[in-house]
């Protein structure tokens, strides 16, 4: 394979000779920006063989970079050629840094729909320039068809509001800030604003497309009319119309002397050159849909309970068999995930994985972002650790959980009980957080940390990221880390909690459970506070706690959770096909 990307890069140099580009970026994204994309756009991993979900490369006529974060920095010397590629961390070495330390005086090509405003703003002291033609897919002579997968309705019983409703709000806020129309690139705002689902992403219900919401409430999607069936075109209702692609410059260009909202951080720069060459007056601002998509309602809510309910037994049923055959020392990475997976499909509403399992044995679990393949699949070895983050796809909801267990048959060694209590220890002090409102994630990324930070130890990734319901276990516009925007904390939002610690080498640790974020009442208080609803439910490994690591709060509320799981799982385990599974709960979330 490494030979196939010499040639492939051999092809793109020569295509950029023919265009007068002396270089070329090729992000990780597709034209939505999103970390979810088809295999027709896979273009970085066509290149240059690393498949991580956040990533770019500049491919220059005498050198080439790719850049990704610090989730993917083993994976990209797994992945890649270091005779073809300088391997680097996307935030200590900057691609625009590199680029003005090695082609300032050079013309580097970018294709306006795989970059946004703000991303294109960095490379302000480079000569970019934008091609019509994307040379990459020039030479991608086996690229996949585009998905064609149908738009299907998502009903108001999953919803809980109608899409005339949803489109009345955003357009109010349209008209409160003088705005004429917004556009919409993000598949998940559409999702959501639309009420429609898909299957044009593995493991993400999308349907591929842009939209145009007007200030009076009606809209224009844009998506090939083939992908929408006649049940979705009478779901959708007469103030949506549906237009292909193609349409797209030709009605923007009838936004002349009209205000049109567009996000520079989220969305293609071609959609700002579009419309100012038009003449329309871009109005900076995020996508109407993001933060009300994030503020689950009622129905979402309840919604996800009930996925996390049925995600929890599944966990369980996981957990107990792997208590029984990880000693034995026959089971393999993937042969643990396939069970979880079959676990999970047991379960009502049931629709696919949120994401492929990461499934880590030993040294494969230090990988933040390991995916297991044939070719790396590994034994589980009695008295090692292994990680397990995975999640599933309900009609009512989306789950995400990571659990690191011991697989036995001895005891963990003090260091490894060390390092996963502090990470426990973490993972505690930011549930039972309250917090007032205008708090943002990024002020309480801080409290996930700080056990491990009195032993010298952290993380490279955030500690927590947005869910959607039944939509991207990666969702904006909230987060929690230290590089997270300074989007308040609101009610209905649901976040990850997921603190962890890595040994290259040897072994990770990382523990994640979802929160919910709901008001918090404290008596005689006027100013508002919010905590944490913690979601997931399923036992932390006893045999990897260390409690003297743990203050009499943080053993408490460990105590307490494992009560819940207990109770709430034990009364949807069946007791004659489940015995042995009730028997194991009783034990795994015993009192310590």
């Amino acid at each position: 394979m490494k030979l196939e990307h010499s040639s492939r890069i051999k092809a793109l140099r020569a295509k950029l000779t023919e265009a007068g580009l002396d270089g070329f970026i090729i992000p990780r994204a597709d034209e939505h920006l999103g970390e979810y994309v088809p295999k027709s756009a896979e273009r970085l991993a066509y290149i240059s063989g690393f498949t991580g979900s956040a990533g770019l490369a500049i491919v220059l006529a005498e050198k080439a970079a790719i850049f990704s974060d610090g989730r993917y920095t083993l994976q990209l010397t797994t992945e890649t050629d270091g005779n073809i590629w300088e391997r680097l961390h996307i935030s200590e070495q900057p691609p625009e840094a590199w680029l003005k330390a090695n082609a300032a005086d050079k013309l580097i090509g970018y294709d306006p729909m795989l970059i946004s405003a703000d991303a294109l703003n960095r490379f302000s002291a480079i000569n970019m320039v934008a091609t019509a033609v994307n040379p990459l897919d020039a030479i991608w002579h086996d690229r996949p068809p585009a998905p064609m997968a149908p738009a299907i309705p998502h009903g108001i019983e999953y919803a809980g509001e109608s899409s005339a409703d949803k489109r009345d709000r955003l357009a109010q806020i349209l008209k409160n800030d003088g705005e004429d129309a917004a556009i919409l690139t993000d598949p998940s705002s559409l999702a959501w604003l639309f009420n429609i689902r898909g299957a044009d992403v593995e493991f993400t219900p999308l349907a591929l497309g842009f939209a145009l919401l007007k200030s009076d409430a009606s809209a224009i999607l844009f998506m090939d009319p083939a992908k929408i069936p006649a049940e979705t075109m009478v779901h959708l209702g007469p103030d949506v119309t549906v237009a292909t692609r193609d349409h797209l410059q030709s009605t923007l260009a009838a936004f002349t002397g009209r205000k049109v909202r567009y996000d520079p951080a989220s969305m293609p720069v071609w959609f700002k050159t579009t419309l100012e060459s038009a003449g329309a007056t871009i109005s900076p601002g995020t996508d109407p849909a993001a933060l009300p998509r994030a503020c689950k309602n009622e129905t979402e809510q309840a919604g996800t309970r009930a996925a996390h309910l049925r995600d929890g037994v599944a966990m369980a049923r996981f957990l107990a068999w792997f208590a029984q055959a990880a000693p034995r020392g026959s089971e393999t990475e993937i042969s643990a995930a396939s069970k979880l997976l079959a676990c999970r499909a047991m379960g009502d509403n049931f629709k696919g994985e949120s994401f492929p399992a990461i499934s880590g044995a030993g040294p494969d679990g230090a990988i933040i972002h390991y995916r297991v393949s044939a070719a790396t699949n590994r034994t589980l070895n009695p008295n090692e650790v292994y990680l397990i983050d995975s999640g599933g796809q309900y009609l009512d909801g989306t789950t995400d959980i990571t659990r690191t267990l011991w697989t036995g048959p001895g005891p963990a060694p003090a260091e490894v009980k060390e390092h996963f209590t502090r990470v426990l220890a973490g993972h505690i002090a930011l549930a039972e957080a309250a917090f007032p409102e205008g708090v943002a994630g990024l002020h309480l990324d801080v409290l996930a940390r700080n056990a491990l930070w009195q032993a010298g130890l952290d993380y490279d990734h955030g500690t927590g990221h947005g869910v959607g319901a039944y939509l991207s276990v990666h969702e904006g516009p909230a987060g929690i880390s230290r590089a997270a925007k300074p989007v308040p904390l609101q009610a209905g939002m649901i976040l990850s909690n997921e603190p962890g610690f890595y040994l290259p080498g040897h072994y990770g640790i990382r523990l994640e459970n979802l929160l919910m974020v709901q008001p918090a009442a404290f008596p005689g208080t006027e100013r508002k506070f919010l905590h944490f609803e913690t979601l997931t439910l399923a036992p932390f490994d006893l045999a990897l706690v260390a409690p003297e690591f743990l203050s009499a709060s943080a053993l408490e509320w460990l105590n307490l959770y494992h009560a819940r799981v207990r109770l709430m799982l034990g009364a949807h385990l069946h007791p004659d096909h489940d015995a042995e599974v009730l028997t194991w709960l009783k034990t795994a979330t015993r009192p310590i």
